[in-house]
């Protein structure tokens, strides 16, 4: 059996690294293995991709070539750093991944879902995670609080690797209103699959608030290793 496969998604601004990391630290006091990945990037490969998406002005690509190489840089990740952490037994964390490329190009960019399901089919097939936390902010709330993120940011080169929220924070209120809608109405899709997350409050809150959605799904995997363990034994 693999190990789960959890993703957090929402807009620019939302918390998805700092969430990410608490429930990475909570999960190690819990004592189960995990590891953290992201995305664009998460492999050798899709980190030279990440470089191509984040730099550059706001309309460098184009939504399907933005989609092609997220879907690029996704199956190295896939491939070199999820599945095999899977197959280990640790459990994986990953900032963003599929529901992204879908609400930024396929919906936002107006791309379509058609293509980008397509591709979704052909990379990730039945890959996909388990569980995703879709945390949720008010548009204008997330764009304040990304552009406090980024003012605080003093170091260079750490602005350079982080530019690429920065571009799609600029394509402005109306663009994150559709990224917004997006994530909600995959959400409404697939219920047993999305869980909605207010992600207003302290990270401490909203850390809480993840974990509670999180932790059931932990519990059971747990439970079921630990009954396949002794049945080996």
């Amino acid at each position: 059996m693999r190990a789960p496969f959890i993703t957090f998604e929402g807009g620019d601004g939302v918390g998805k690294s700092t969430q990410v990391k608490a429930l990475a630290s909570h999960l190690q006091e819990y004592g189960v293995p995990v590891l953290t990945t992201r995305e664009p990037g998460g492999s050798p490969a899709g980190d030279k991709l990440r470089t191509l998406l984040v730099t550059g002005d706001v309309g460098a690509w184009t939504p399907r070539a933005e989609a092609l190489l997220m879907y690029a840089a996704r199956s190295e990740n896939l491939t070199h750093t999820i599945n095999p952490a899977r197959a280990r037994g640790e459990i994986v964390l990953c900032d963003r991944f599929a529901d992204s490329t879908m609400a930024y190009q396929g919906v936002a960019g107006a791309l379509g879902p058609e293509f980008v399901s397509s591709l979704y089919d052909l990379i990730v097939g039945d890959d996909g995670p388990d569980l995703t936390i879709v945390l949720d902010l008010g548009e204008a709330g997330a764009l304040e609080r990304a552009k406090q993120r980024n003012a605080k940011k003093r170091d260079a080169t750490l602005q350079k690797e982080e530019r690429l929220e920065g571009r799609f924070e600029e394509k402005g209120l109306a663009y994150q209103k559709a990224v917004r809608a997006a994530f909600l109405q995959l959400a409404d899709e697939e219920p047993a699959r999305i869980c909605v997350i207010d992600a207003s409050g302290s990270a401490a809150v909203v850390a809480e608030r993840v974990r509670m959605a999180v932790m059931p799904l932990i519990e059971i995997w747990t439970a079921q290793t630990n009954s396949g363990d002794s049945q080996d034994g």
